[in-house]
Formats: structure tokens, sequence, C-alpha cells
């Protein structure tokens, strides 16, 4: 097996691996194990409660925040931020860091959801979406990723301190696609939980492995940056 690949595989491949074997061991206890005890028997008053409390401005506002969070969004924004970082910034690590963080969270997403189907909240649901699948939430773990990820990376980046401290303001995007997905009755409480810890997670393996100078990828040689092409 060539080196780099021998490496993407065991510091990449492996803990994304992990985490979505504990994603699925959450989506289990939650719903085959708990699903009818406390602390879950809140979820319902939890969604009842969004839903008593819904109106016009806010159905609005809630729409607009959950797109934010939706598949196309995600990859129009990732590939935007990556494409101004590598113009910047003139290196690999940075763009490379954040795409590979929103999708090891697709990832994680997308194959817990085949194993795990959970069915919606018993709420007037104001989104078109399959019936199961409600755990965990992609646009919630898509927006941690993207946008936890980037404030992490302007917080390494920035200079003066206000700037590093306004990075961190990014935070309240999946803050707030999150409850815009309970508000809509798209989700139950713990899904939205899970998917923070899944795109937290995916941004945590990215920076330390991606970002760490430290660590050492076994890139060929003709693709090193300042590399030049050998006339023959």
């Amino acid at each position: 097996m060539p080196p780099l690949i021998a490496q993407i595989a065991k510091r990449l491949l492996l803990p994304v691996t992990i985490l979505f074997g504990v994603m699925v061991g959450l989506g289990l206890l939650v719903t085959r194990v708990v699903d009818q005890s406390w602390p879950l028997t809140v979820e319902d008053d939890v969604n009842r409660s969004f839903e008593a409390h819904r109106n016009s401005p806010l159905n609005v506002i809630s729409e607009i925040v959950s797109l934010i969070g939706s598949t196309p969004v995600i990859i129009a924004v990732t590939g935007v931020a990556a494409a101004i970082l590598y113009l910047k910034l003139h290196r690999w690590r940075e763009p490379l860091y954040l795409c590979l963080g929103v999708t090891a969270q697709a990832l994680v997403f997308f194959f817990t959801t085949l194993v795990i189907d959970r069915e919606r909240p018993a709420v007037h649901r104001m989104d078109d979406s399959p019936p199961t699948s409600s755990f965990p939430s992609g646009h919630t773990s898509a927006a941690v990723a993207l946008y936890v990820g980037l404030a992490l990376l302007l917080f390494t980046l920035l200079q003066h301190p206000w700037a590093k401290r306004l990075a961190w303001l990014l935070v309240l995007i999946p803050i707030g696609v999150a409850t815009s997905r309970l508000y809509r009755g798209m989700h139950h409480p713990t899904d939205v939980i899970a998917s923070f810890l899944n795109g937290v997670t995916c941004v945590v393996i990215m920076f330390r492995e991606v970002l760490n100078r430290a660590v050492q990828w076994a890139v060929p040689a003709r693709f090193r940056p300042g590399a030049r092409r050998v006339a023959h």
C-alpha cells in the first residue's frame, strides 16, 4: 500500500469510521433502548412547544436559517471559502481541512441514516422530507462542520484579539440552524445534539491531522508546493 494511502486510512478514515460507529450506537440507544423513557419523553413537549409558538414572521426566518444548512448552500459556501483560503494563503492545508471536515460529516450522516430509521416528530412538519431518517440532522451537522470549522480556522489565522473573538460568532449559525429545524418540526432535540457531536468531531479530526504541521504527509514530490517539472 502506498505510504500516502496508508496515512489517509490510519489518520482520517479510521477515526471517521469510529465516529460512525458511535453515531450508530447513539441512534440505537435513542430508538431501541430509551425511546419511551425519560428524558426522551420530554422531547415531544419541546417539539409541541415550538409548534405552538409558530407565527408568520418566525416561519419565514426559520425557513431562511434552515436553508443555510441545506446541501446546495453548504457546498457553495465551502467551495468559495476554500478557494479564498487557497488564494490568500497559497497552501493546501487550510482549504483541504475545511473541505474534508464537511465531507466527513456528510459521510457519517448519510451512512448513519441508512442504519437508523427514526420517525420525525409527531407535529406538523413544515418541510418536505422522508418520514424516517430523522436521526441525525443533516442540516445541523453540515452547518456545524462548516461554520465551527471556519471559526476555529479563523481563530488560528487572525492576529488581532478582537478579530479572533469575532470569528467565534460563526458558531451562532449552526445553533440557529438547529433551532430552526426543531421549530419546523423536522427533528427531535436528540437528533440535533447528535449532529453537533458529528460535526464537531469531524472538525477536531481534520484540525488535528490536516492542520497540524507536525504531521508529515507522504505526498509525492511532484505534488509538493514549489515542485518543478523536469524537462525531458
